[in-house]
């Protein structure tokens, strides 16, 4: 499938998503390289971004079209305002956020030269969304067609809200990030999908990750035998700049219940939020009826675009900011992605896949141009 039509799927998405969860500030400073433990090192000017998995996972699905209620709390410091504005501004319904005393959440990120970061989370208010909350908020919270989660909240809270939508008919959409290991049997019954990178399957599934990383040849079959005597009968497994596996039970034809997503390779200059955005594509898909595979394509290009840019929410991108990137791109170079083969076996393709990458700093736009390999990966069952 090309990518004119992957992404004229952002003309379908009009789902309603509802997110329960973090919201933070982000302190981000950039540098040549990341510091190692006890050394100081000279950074780029501080830069104060909205952020939170939920959050942004919220933005990231209302900037492409989707009905989005976020839910949560925030703090009575300035950095309230600015995380109720920034997803106000991405077109976040934010009107059953609660306030509550003390700071708001917060996280110290620094980037290097190559986009790769480290964070350090400070909860604040997000440890105040309580169960109670949540009864509270039932009936909005219910209303959407797919609820996104992940545990950056208390697990309690999190467990509450699963268990309500499920029993409600909600499609719920659990993200094991920040990751652990043991998650609650009533948590797991109340998800129908689960969201986790390849270490935290591994982890989670008690199985051995591949010699050298190579999980191109991996016992998927394996590990979703797996998965489903844990619980999950859908989940999508991302695999950083390799793309992701969608693991889908529900599939009719069993050819379909385990299928690769390509990667969408980009020059990335700031990979914070990007998960998030692909978490939140998904949900916006889901919740417009589009299948797990067809979401998680579409995702592979909406994180790819976040990539881009600096920041978290500051980095996504509405419909037509995506699609206009793309097709740019497709316009110097030719079609960007060639027809998906259909057939037996495994089909690679390296094309040249020039890109405007976006800078987004304090309402600050720079734009500059780059090639990149674009590396189509189509593993078939």
């Amino acid at each position: 499938m090309s990518a004119t039509e992957v992404l004229s799927a952002l003309d379908r998405i009009h789902g309603t998503v509802s997110v329960i969860g973090s919201m933070n500030a982000d302190y981000t400073v950039t540098a040549q390289r990341l510091p190692g433990p006890g050394e100081t090192i000279t950074g780029g000017p501080l830069q104060l971004l909205p952020g939170g998995k939920s959050g942004n996972q919220a933005a990231a699905a209302a900037r492409i079209g989707a009905t989005v209620q976020m839910f949560g709390a925030v703090g009575s410091d300035n950095n309230a305002d600015f995380l109720l504005g920034a997803l106000g501004e991405a077109g976040v319904n934010t009107t059953h956020v609660r306030r509550v005393l003390g700071p708001s959440g917060t996280t110290v990120i620094t980037v290097d030269a190559h986009g790769e970061n480290t964070i350090v989370y400070s909860p604040g208010s997000n440890a105040q969304v309580t169960v109670d909350y949540v009864e509270s908020v039932r009936d909005a919270l219910t209303h959407s067609t797919v609820l996104g989660l992940c545990l950056e909240s208390p697990i309690e809270t999190v467990t509450a809200a699963a268990r309500m939508c499920h029993e409600a008919g909600v499609k719920v959409l659990l993200n094991d990030s920040p990751f652990t290991p043991s998650l609650p049997v009533e948590l797991v019954e109340a998800s129908d999908i689960l969201l986790v990178n390849e270490h935290e399957m591994a982890q989670l599934l008690g199985i051995a990750e591949p010699e050298d990383d190579d999980w191109d040849a991996f016992d998927w079959r394996h590990a979703f035998d797996k998965l489903r005597g844990f619980g999950f009968e859908q989940a999508i497994v991302t695999l950083g700049g390799d793309g992701s596996v969608v693991l889908d039970g529900t599939a009719d034809d069993p050819e379909h219940r385990i299928q690769r997503i390509a990667p969408v390779r980009v020059k990335a200059v700031d990979t914070t939020g990007c998960g998030d955005s692909f978490m939140g594509t998904v949900l916006a898909g889901l919740a417009s009826g589009m299948t797990l595979s067809q979401s998680a394509e579409l995702a592979s290009y909406v994180s790819a675009y976040a990539a881009t840019g600096y920041g978290a929410q500051a980095s996504y991108g509405t419909a037509a900011q995506i699609r206009e990137a793309f097709a740019d791109a497709s316009r110097r170079n030719g079609e960007a992605l060639p027809q998906k083969p259909r057939g037996v076996g495994t089909h690679v393709v390296i094309l040249e896949f020039g890109l405007i990458s976006r800078t987004e700093q304090l309402g600050r736009q720079a734009c500059r141009r780059f090639s990149k390999a674009l590396r189509i990966r189509n593993w078939l069952w």
